[in-house]
């Protein structure tokens, strides 16, 4: 590994990604963030299109990887793949998602998947309520916390296929805590 940081960050709405991947951003020098939101076709010809997103997505990550600047992703093809097992898209993407982290893991950063999660998922009640959304799929609780089910079981996945890619299944419940395990782990020091 030559020490550069690529940084994932996945989870339902109303965990809390935006405001970590933005903390991650002001707190790690010579970070740059990107934002992904997939693409709104469902229909399987979205397959299509999401398949060359995402490839164009890996070719660039391949030639950053001589950069020193670390990488920080607000959602990425795990969305996608966890979207498509819930049966919001008419398509299952796990054929594209299997060779997308074939290339994922090969990658010669230092990986790290942050996998946000609520313990109370009451919480999703409260954040969804106070936060404007995209309207890409609905918001309300029992939306989010299927996801959240799916995302745990794909982080299981993850650690046991994966070898490169550090796993961290991080509970979003009290943001003060949660930005003290990002700090450690990341060698964050602000006061």
């Amino acid at each position: 590994m030559k020490n550069i940081k690529l940084i994932v960050i996945e989870g339902p709405q109303g965990t809390g990604k935006t405001t970590l991947a933005n903390y991650l951003r002001e707190n790690i020098p010579g970070s740059n963030l990107y934002r992904l939101s997939g693409q709104k076709d469902k229909s399987k010809t979205g397959k299509s299109l999401s398949q060359k997103m995402y490839e164009a997505l890996m070719d660039y990550l391949e030639k950053m990887q001589d950069i020193p600047m670390d990488l920080i992703f607000d959602r990425t093809f795990f969305t996608e793949e966890i979207y498509a097992r819930l049966g919001y898209k008419d398509y299952s993407f796990t054929d594209v998602y299997e060779k997308l982290m074939t290339r994922f893991n090969d990658l010669d950063f230092d990986i790290y998947y942050i996998c946000l999660y609520l313990k109370d998922t009451n919480l999703y009640i409260k954040r969804l309520e106070r936060e404007s959304h995209h309207n890409y799929q609905a918001f309300n609780l029992d939306n989010s916390v299927n996801q959240q089910n799916k995302y745990l079981e794909l982080c299981e996945e993850i650690e046991s296929k994966y070898k490169n890619i550090k796993v961290l299944k991080l509970a979003m419940d009290d943001f003060k805590e949660s930005y003290e395990k990002v700090k450690e782990l990341f060698a964050i020091n602000n006061k």
